[in-house]
C-alpha cells in the first residue's frame, strides 16, 4: 500500500457558528499522486461549504497503519533487532507507523497493543503528533 499525504484547503462552519477556512492534511492510500488528488476531493467534498483546493502531495513512508479510537494521529519511528544468522550480529532497521490516540500514552499503548503478535524485537524510537486530521483508505485488506 502507498501511502500519501494531502493537503486540502476549503472552509467550514465550526460547531460555534463561525465559518473559517481551513487547511487540514490527510493521509490516504493510493497508487499515485494523482489518485491520491482524487480520493482527496472525492470524500471531503461533501464537507466542504467552499471551494476546495488541493494545496500539496507528498509521498509518506508508513509501513503500517494503526486506526483506532482517538482524535490524533502520531508518527512513530520503531527500530526492529534482527539477528543475522551467518555472522551472529544484530541488525537494526528503521520504519514508521502511524498510530491513533488521543494522546501521547495512549498511542505508545496503542502501539503495543498492535504488536503484541510480532516475533521480532522492537523499540521505539520517538512518537510524534501528526497533523493528519483523518485517513482515507480506498483498498482496505481484510
Amino acid at each position: 500500500m502507498n501511502w500519501f499525504e494531502v493537503k486540502v484547503k476549503y472552509g467550514k462552519t465550526f460547531e460555534n457558528g463561525v465559518f473559517k477556512k481551513v487547511s487540514e492534511w490527510y493521509l490516504v492510500d493510493a497508487e499515485t499522486c494523482t489518485e491520491a488528488e482524487a480520493r482527496s476531493i472525492e470524500n471531503i467534498v461533501p464537507f466542504a461549504e467552499s471551494e476546495l483546493e488541493v494545496k500539496d502531495i507528498r509521498s509518506a513512508a508508513y509501513n503500517e497503519v494503526f486506526l483506532g479510537e482517538g482524535e490524533k494521529f502520531y508518527k512513530v519511528k520503531l527500530s526492529f533487532i534482527t539477528l543475522d544468522e551467518k555472522s551472529g550480529a544484530e541488525k537494526q532497521t528503521n520504519c514508521y507507523t502511524l498510530v491513533q490516540a488521543d494522546d501521547l500514552r495512549e498511542a505508545i499503548k496503542n502501539l503495543d497493543e498492535e504488536m503484541k503478535g510480532t516475533v521480532c524485537n522492537y523499540r521505539i524510537l520517538s512518537v510524534l503528533e501528526t497533523s493528519i486530521v483523518d485517513v482515507i483508505i480506498h483498498n482496505l485488506k481484510v
